[in-house]
């Protein structure tokens, strides 16, 4: 029997001024408590609206974690690939890896961007990137619902996307008045963005509107469960559930480690040119969906 999942926690971001400068705004999803988001460290909902053509952003670091980047508007990417609007990518940042969000001219973007935390014995991952553009990302379309899987496994897709850390992202769209039913692990720690419209979500039938998350209960035994979704008006959310790690986590800056002895040198080798720039690792390390 499938546990019927429901919301238990509801929260509104608030959207604060972004360090890219004029025009840059930001909302932070997740980050405020780790033991309760794991495995999902950090989640922003970054919109950009530049108007000059000064350069904004810039080379830099990360290590011990995976960036997972949504671009839901715009244009974003370095010199060796260039993400477009409904393209996904996860970086494996691992053992340590720089890379370039150079943004010099005016352009509107929305980008929502994870730190997915990595299991400790994957902290020094080889690093690589994984781009899955919006053409191959599997779609299915039923009764007025239209889910696009990037990650993991859900109602029958499939993502090509490997994974560390077992990840369901979907960016699922509802016409007015149709349901959602979404297959998903219960021992997964689960929440729901609205993008747009007003959500009657989960099994407590809890309103969820505009920019608002949902978070959902969770269950410590692997089974079955189901999230239904009931779209008020036209609707739509991003969906990110993913197996919590329950292992301790040091953040600092750029970097996320086993323990805070290990911060130290990894500035280090960055700062000794130690860590490679994402565009200049071997092909085997950038893969292409």
């Amino acid at each position: 029997m499938k546990i019927e999942r429901k919301i238990i926690r509801t929260e509104t971001p608030e959207a604060r001024p972004g360090f890219l400068g004029a025009g840059h705004m930001a909302r932070q999803l997740v980050g405020a408590d780790f033991g309760v988001s794991d495995p999902f460290i950090f989640l922003m909902d970054d919109i950009l609206d530049k108007k000059d053509t000064g350069p904004s952003g810039g080379a830099h670091p990360h290590a011990g974690f995976e960036t997972v980047s949504l671009l839901l508007e715009g244009e974003i990417g370095d010199e060796a690939y260039k993400m477009q609007s409904g393209d996904f990518q996860l970086m494996t940042a691992g053992s340590g890896v720089v890379h370039t969000e150079t943004i010099n001219r005016p352009m509107q973007l929305r980008l929502l961007q994870l730190w997915l935390n990595l299991p400790r014995k994957y902290r020094n991952a080889l690093p690589r990137v994984q781009d899955l553009p919006l053409e191959h990302v599997p779609v299915l379309n039923n009764n007025g619902v239209q889910i696009r899987l990037y990650s993991g496994s859900l109602n029958g897709l499939t993502a090509p996307v490997q994974n560390y850390v077992p990840l369901i992202i979907a960016d699922i769209s509802m016409e007015a008045g149709t349901t959602a039913l979404l297959d998903l692990p219960a021992q997964y720690n689960t929440f729901v963005y609205v993008l747009k419209g007003e959500l009657i979500a989960g099994a407590n039938e809890q309103l969820l509107h505009k920019e608002q998350v949902g978070w959902l209960d969770l269950f410590e035994e692997a089974g079955p469960s189901t999230l239904k979704i009931v779209a008020k008006g036209a609707a739509r959310l991003v969906l990110y559930a993913g197996a919590p790690l329950r292992e301790q986590i040091v953040t600092h800056g750029p970097f996320i480690a086993d323990s805070a002895e290990a911060i130290p040198e990894l500035y280090r080798q960055y700062r000794e040119g130690r860590m490679p720039h994402i565009a200049t690792v071997p092909a085997a390390q950038r893969i292409l969906l």
